[in-house]
């Protein structure tokens, strides 16, 4: 099931709304947990019991790491072998095939390669899982005695597929005292809108743009696809993620901001700060500070970097081009550090930030080609002397006020504009017939489009 779907908007999330608020709030987790549980079985029933067993295995450690903790033993075994059976799934749902396919590529051997169907989500509620039991171990947070409220936290439906990922210090206090109101419920439907409105008007057109220009041969094409796909992998996670922040809200949570125009950027260093920040937040504070972090000289901080842009690579999924992608930002960000931050200092903020767009949009392409011989055909594709084929001009300047569009909402200045206008009753006004009118358009638009996936529900 999609957000993006009739049968998730006026179905699924309606009925679980009224269920929600009819229950008496001590009870009000648990519905949470058996709508979740529903949620995921609808499309992945056979996975269900891994999240179970997720959920009960760290939940026991849990419990088992504080009562060692508090008993003035170490945890640490127990840590490690809690770590241990995280990553273990996914090593073998995620990875299995890749480690296989990479032996026989390396050794010329004929290992048998597994088939083994990845379970959507599994990345992000095996992060959240692992992030609960570590800080339990540092003794950041309390250690969460109701198993009902912890299966809720690892499984809640609105950020269970595609995140954001929620740390669990970030809302354990929301988990056990919340108190729903009527501001939080409007924020969470204007920023649901908001999303839906990214995901179906932006990210699904630009996905079929994407689609279309792969299968032309000339350079207008080719740039025009890259930054399409730009656009859409921005518009699709983006949008996913406000979707899922907005449905916290009517639920009462708080959870962290994900994107913050990171097209904007000037600098690589930047753009890691504003794109999929709960990702880069976790590898900082479970890998890349434990690891040492700048804290060890420069030899060390540059080992640092690689080694977590290579698991943030692989994260992504199990291929070679996602480590390849990896190790581009750590490049990169290394190159930043040394010398080039300075160097580019020099340069007018307006140039940086177009080669910055330039640079992430090859890097996107990196990030979908799997093949390396394929993309390296299609970088061949952007330099080619062939003059564009005029059914690729006339479909281009079909989609130009799309292209338009998505440049403008991928910057602030709109939110910008309402912000100066916010809080007067006229502003306010516009603000709702303008989500009204997105809304309509969104579920007219979904009962035409033919491509509605989400992209980050493959990792």
């Amino acid at each position: 099931m999609v957000f993006s779907s009739n049968v998730f908007l006026f179905f699924f999330l309606p009925l679980v709304l009224a269920g929600y608020y009819l229950t008496p709030p001590r009870f009000r987790n648990a519905v949470l947990l058996l709508s979740s549980l529903l949620f995921y079985a609808w499309g992945e029933p056979v996975y269900l019991s891994l999240m179970l067993f997720t959920i009960l295995v760290n939940y026991a450690f849990g419990r088992l790491i504080a009562s060692q903790r508090q008993k003035g033993r170490s945890a640490k075994l127990s840590l490690v072998c809690g770590l241990i059976l995280d990553l273990g799934l996914l090593a073998v749902f995620k990875y299995a095939g890749f480690f296989a396919s990479s032996v026989n590529l390396l050794l010329g051997s004929s290992i048998p390669v597994p088939a083994i169907a990845l379970p959507i989500g599994i990345s992000f509620y095996i992060f959240q899982s692992m992030s609960y039991t570590i800080d339990v171990y540092r003794r950041e947070v309390s250690v969460q005695k109701d198993l009902v409220d912890f299966g809720a936290y690892v499984s809640m439906f609105p950020q269970l597929i595609a995140g954001p990922i929620v740390r669990y210090r970030d809302i354990a206090a929301q988990l056990s005292s919340r108190h729903e109101n009527f501001a939080q419920f409007s924020a969470g439907i204007s920023l649901f809108i908001l999303g839906l409105s990214k995901k179906v008007l932006l990210a699904n057109p630009m996905g079929s743009l994407w689609e279309f220009l792969q299968t032309q041969n000339d350079p207008l094409a080719a740039w025009t696809g890259m930054f399409a796909y730009t656009f859409q992998i921005y518009f699709d996670f983006s949008g996913y993620s406000d979707m899922a922040i907005g449905l916290g809200k009517l639920f009462g949570f708080d959870f962290p901001i994900n994107f913050n125009y990171p097209y904007i950027s000037s600098s690589v260093t930047e753009f890691w700060r504003r794109w999929h920040i709960s990702l880069s937040t976790w590898f900082r504070e479970y890998v890349y500070i434990p690891l040492g972090g700048n804290r060890k000289g420069l030899k060390r901080q540059i080992l640092n970097l690689l080694i977590v842009w290579s698991l943030t690579g692989l994260w992504h999924g199990a291929s070679w081009n996602f480590l390849f992608w990896g190790l581009y930002y750590a490049v990169l960000l290394i190159l930043e550090k040394l010398f080039l931050q300075k160097l580019l200092g020099k340069v007018p903020l307006l140039f940086r930030r177009i080669l910055l767009f330039l640079t992430v949009s090859l890097g996107w392409m990196l990030f979908y080609f799997e093949d390396l011989g394929v993309l390296f055909a299609f970088l061949k594709r952007l330099f080619l002397p062939v003059s564009p084929d005029p059914y690729t001009i006339s479909y281009v300047l079909a989609y130009l006020p799309t292209l338009l569009a998505a440049l403008l909402c991928a910057t602030p200045l709109l939110a910008r504009l309402y912000e100066r206008a916010r809080g007067k009753a006229l502003a306010e006004w516009a603000r709702w017939i303008v989500l009204a009118a997105l809304f309509v358009l969104c579920i007219s638009s979904l009962a035409t489009q033919s491509y509605n996936p989400f992209i980050y529900f493959r990792f």
